[in-house]
């Protein structure tokens, strides 16, 4: 990844909490298109290669299909109820692989860039998988990639990334048929990861948090 080596300001904090080998799932904000090559970045950082759960338009765009298939990761059908891509991820945890999933689904629409609702796939992945959650919170990415409006590619943006203690769901009894359950883990895993964000706003650079 030369041109984010080169291009950004980068600051990892907290990546040693990614195990060396074995299964690892991890939950990340999502305040930017540009987010999954910065999470990426991370966990190649912390030397493994990572597998995101997509949505399945990726796989048929022209210019990066062939980076999506080649590199294996998991398509997402949004809004059809279709369950495989939590089978696909689960295999890949079974599988010793590292996941990462963006819990809201979507990009934050909210005006100050904090997580939105989260959707209950991460814990039901994690219990079912006997796996827990990797928090891994990102800020200064939302301005150069959204969904409408000027991005800005200002060279030197700081692009800060912190990694969080892992969150053991599966310590909690919880079954994964329990929805109500999984609804409150859900809950409190979103809580978590707004937590790390408004921290990781809160020592950003103001010079750069408007730009």
């Amino acid at each position: 990844m030369p041109f984010l080596r080169a291009w950004f300001r980068w600051r990892f904090e907290g990546i040693e909490v990614i195990p060396a080998t074995g299964a690892a799932l991890i939950a990340c904000n999502h305040a930017s298109y540009l987010d999954p090559l910065v999470n990426a970045y991370a966990v190649v950082r912390a030397h493994r290669r990572p597998r995101f759960l997509a949505k399945a338009d990726l796989f048929r765009a022209s210019g990066i299909r062939w980076a999506m298939r080649g590199t294996h990761q998991i398509p997402v059908a949004r809004g059809t109820g279709d369950q495989s891509p939590l089978r696909n991820a689960e295999a890949a945890l079974r599988a010793g692989e590292v996941v990462v999933i963006y819990p809201e689904g979507t990009v934050t629409t909210r005006a100050d860039g904090l997580p939105m609702e989260g959707k209950t796939g991460t814990v039901r992945l994690a219990l079912a998988a006997g796996v827990p959650i990797i928090p891994m919170v990102s800020w200064g990415s939302a301005p150069v990639w959204q969904k409408s409006g000027p991005g800005s590619l200002r060279p030197g943006r700081p692009v800060w990334v912190r990694a969080a203690a892992p969150v053991d769901v599966v310590a909690s009894g919880i079954d994964v048929d329990d929805h109500e359950g999984v609804r409150r883990l859900t809950e409190d895993l979103m809580a978590s990861l707004t937590r790390e964000v408004e921290a990781l706003r809160a020592a950003y650079p103001a010079s750069w948090s408007t730009r």
